[in-house]
């Protein structure tokens, strides 16, 4: 992290802005998505071009011979010539099945070496990609493959295959193919594993052919339907082209590529390696780590799960890696739990928690103070380091708001995070902090050829009293930005103005040197019954250092008073029980109901209120046994809350906490 370039002030006239603008290199393009990736895929034939993990699949392409197995635990490579081959046979073998131009074909699969060979190769015959999110029910995958029309789909395994096969009558799909090897192989002509579409796709191949499929594609053709999470009813299908992407890639090789000025800051190029376990269905994962890191001729190495990332960092040590808040959290979670053995590390991680900060915070660190972050390295930070594999340069945040705080402590520790903000509607990437000014808290400005606008209508007055710079509605027009969504006329209509500026639904402010400051969702703003407007975000974001609370949704809408469903830390709960002798309940549920442990979280809730107003302070609270996540319906897959669905789950703790409206009398 870079400390504050004054020469951003009251103007934006860095030269760093300026060589991002001026900027340009064999990367940057108006090509089609297959032709960037052949172009790369020429440049760097033997570099290293993917990374996968033994004993996780039963891989298809393994069984038929294309690609050697990987040691159980341990990860082999592919590179760029192995993979273009690769690619270009199953486009083949798509082609030969009946994929043409226009086609809409699903993937139904973990985000893995093989989504992004089928990716690439359905994009070279012509076909639209749609993505289906493996947590998807029967009922959602048949809308997900339905809405779009698809022809096809390219599915993980035996076990998602079922859900296909449930719906299979209500779709119109001519194949599925399998990238796992079945135990049981179905019987039936239009079920093939990709192994097999591969070895059909060698037979047919013909170069001129193939060349031929790149030549009729443009730019303007739509690529993919990428639909969006659903935190609030069905999701749309954002209809984004080869330019939508391609322009985004440029935009983000401008903003961290290898450009002349940026001498001793780390970039993003053929020598980067990329940690990729994102959903690749998920539009940030799909361009940062997929078609912009190829475009690039860097190294993307496929973890076997997010649950596997600590191991798998570990193992891959990457230069670069790319994720979501609540990763973070996790991160920062996982270092507190392991100094929680004794109070003697305790009260050393403890200590080394608040130099770091300290040390983020401060403009020009004091001898004094550079010592003791020294120590605190020795003692703590480092450790911290090698658990991240040793190598990384700087992390990426995005789909979601990171914790000024957490994102401090991180830079303190020497891991920077570079924070930016998107969304599917516009390819993802709309701002990100550069390397060269990174600031916590914020989102970055713009990339190149994004312009913006605010719309202050409706903004609360909570909002604007919190704010110092302008505030409204982010508003984006850009090369990256879709055109609308699949099927849906009126909801693309109502998305954009009338000079063409899309509306993302978030409030944001933004400083005089166009940065911006994430605020909150339009449509998740809170209105009490009193007429007062609250933003939940902040005050959730507040716990996210937190000890003691594992996850938090504030609530109040149409209420007098502002309260919270808590996720409490059950293994620090039971930690802090043990060292003061207190003996819990063993079952979650009942330790939630248990007084002791609601004063003990209600601490961590009264620390946070201190720094709101009294309208957004919480009143009340119920302590919820279950973590949320995208397995039990709670989260999106990029792991954003489903608010909706969480109050429908918890419909009975919220009754309890406004039995009575009456705001408690202590405030």
């Amino acid at each position: 992290m870079a400390r504050r370039d004054t020469a951003t002030e009251g103007g934006g006239t860095a030269e760093w802005r300026q060589a991002e603008e001026e900027y340009t290199d064999e990367v940057i393009g108006d090509d089609t998505l297959p032709e960037m990736f052949e172009a790369a895929a020429r440049r760097h034939t033997d570099a290293v071009a993917q990374r996968y993990k033994g004993g996780v699949y039963d891989r298809s392409l393994v069984a038929e011979g294309v690609v050697p197995r990987a040691p159980r635990g341990e990860y082999a490579d592919l590179s760029y010539g192995g993979m273009h081959n690769i690619v270009t046979n199953l486009a083949a073998g798509f082609h030969d099945l009946g994929v043409e131009p226009g086609d809409r074909v699903g993937v139904f699969a973990d985000t893995r070496m093989e989504w992004a060979q089928a990716d690439f190769a359905l994009l070279a015959t012509g076909g639209i990609v749609t993505t289906v999110y493996t947590e998807s029910s029967p009922n959602k995958v048949q809308y997900l493959l339905d809405d779009p029309g698809a022809t096809g789909v390219v599915v993980e395994n035996e076990t998602l295959l079922e859900r296909v096969l449930a719906v299979e009558d209500s779709l119109d799909l001519e194949f599925v193919v399998l990238l796992d090897e079945p135990a049981d192989p179905p019987e039936r002509e239009d079920v093939l594993t990709l192994g097999e579409l591969h070895e059909r796709g060698r037979e047919a191949f013909d170069r001129d052919t193939y060349d031929g499929w790149l030549a009729d594609r443009e730019p303007s053709d739509l690529a993919s339907l990428i639909y969006t999470s659903g935190t609030t009813g069905k999701p749309k299908g954002v209809e984004l082209t080869h330019a939508n992407l391609r322009s985004n890639v440029n935009q983000l090789r401008r903003r961290v590529g290898p450009r002349p000025d940026k001498t001793d800051l780390p970039v993003v190029d053929e020598s980067s390696v990329l940690l990729s376990f994102l959903p690749l269905a998920h539009v940030f994962e799909r361009t940062v780590g997929h078609f912009f890191s190829f475009a690039t001729g860097a190294t993307v190495a496929y973890a076997e799960s997010a649950d596997t990332v600590g191991e798998d960092i570990k193992t891959v040590q990457p230069t670069t890696v790319t994720s979501v808040p609540r990763v973070y959290e996790r991160v920062y979670d996982g270092m507190r739990e392991q100094a929680s053995g004794s109070d003697v590390s305790e009260r050393i991680f403890d200590w080394a928690v608040g130099v770091a900060r300290e040390y983020a915070r401060t403009e020009n660190p004091g001898i004094g103070l550079r010592a003791r972050r020294a120590v605190a390295d020795r003692l703590v930070y480092s450790t911290v380091r090698e658990q991240m594999g040793g190598n990384v340069e700087f992390f990426v945040s995005g789909g979601g708001t990171l914790s000024k705080d957490l994102q401090e402590l991180f830079y303190g520790m020497g891991l920077t995070i570079a924070e930016g903000y998107g969304l599917t509607e516009a390819a993802p990437v709309v701002t990100s902090n550069p390397l060269e000014d990174i600031r916590p808290g914020t989102l970055g400005p713009p990339l190149v050829d994004i312009d913006i606008r605010l719309d202050d209508t409706g903004v609360g007055e909570g909002v604007k009293r919190r704010a110092t710079g302008e505030v409204g509605e982010l508003l984006v027009r850009g090369p990256n930005v879709t055109d609308g969504y699949w099927n849906k006329p009126e909801e693309t209509e109502a998305a954009f103005t009338d000079d063409g500026y899309f509306r993302t639904g978030d409030v944001v402010e933004r400083t005089t040197d166009n940065y911006l400051v994430f605020h909150e969702r339009r449509k998740q703003i809170l209105v009490l019954s009193t007429g007062k407007n609250v933003a939940p975000g902040p005050i959730e974001e507040a716990f996210a250092t937190s000890e003691r609370v594992e996850q938090v949704m504030v609530i109040g809408d149409e209420r007098k008073f502002i309260s919270a469903l808590i996720v409490p830390n059950v293994e620090q709960a039971r930690a802090w029980a043990e060292k003061r002798n207190i003996d819990l309940p063993a079952d979650d549920a009942a330790l939630c109901r248990d007084g002791r442990v609601r004063s003990w979280v209600g601490e961590a809730v009264e620390e946070v209120n201190q720094g709101f107003e009294a309208e957004e302070q919480i009143k009340k609270f119920e302590l919820v046994p279950e973590e949320w996540t995208a397995e039990n319906g709670l989260l999106t897959p990029s792991m954003k809350k489903k608010r909706r669905d969480i109050l429908d789950r918890y419909e009975g703790e919220v009754a309890a906490i406004y039995t009575e409206e009456r705001v408690p009398a202590d405030d």
